[in-house]
């Protein structure tokens, strides 16, 4: 069975240590402060756990605190996000965020979906250029 995982880079968790880096000088300035330190923690929690799994047969987006999984059969389209992750349209018009999946994966998610989702990266076949017929033609571009 195919499948492909889309999840948030790896080296997104270098931010969490930037963070817990630059947070250390204030949490122990203070007794108490060391729950900044929280805040690194989570946002590695949150860089782990969101991804979108895709098979033939589903899809399996999984957020922070949730996981919802999705037939094709219930998926409506594809709403594209100006600045954002993809959205699963379902019959009945509700949404479900696709956590990493960004409009240059469309091919892939054609590809994987057996042509379900449209790939707006193919090109149609284009009718070929017929050669000039007499080799003397002189062209003659303007420019705008």
């Amino acid at each position: 069975m195919k499948k492909l995982v889309f999840r948030i880079p790896a080296t997104a968790l270098l931010a969490a240590g930037l963070i817990a880096i630059c947070v250390t000088p204030v949490a122990w300035a203070i007794p108490g402060l060391q729950a900044l330190y929280v805040l690194p923690l989570g946002y590695a929690y949150w860089v782990l756990r969101n991804r979108t799994t895709v098979t033939e047969e589903e899809i399996v987006a999984r957020g922070a605190f949730g996981t919802t999984t999705l037939r094709w059969t219930d998926v409506k389209s594809i709403r594209l996000v100006q600045k954002g992750w993809l959205r699963a349209v379902r019959q009945d018009d509700s949404e479900v965020t696709m956590p990493a999946v960004r409009f240059m994966h469309l091919p892939a998610l054609h590809v994987i979906s057996g042509g379900l989702v449209p790939d707006p990266t193919a090109k149609d076949e284009e009718p070929a250029v017929e050669p000039a017929e007499e080799k003397n033609e002189e062209v003659v571009e303007s420019e705008k």
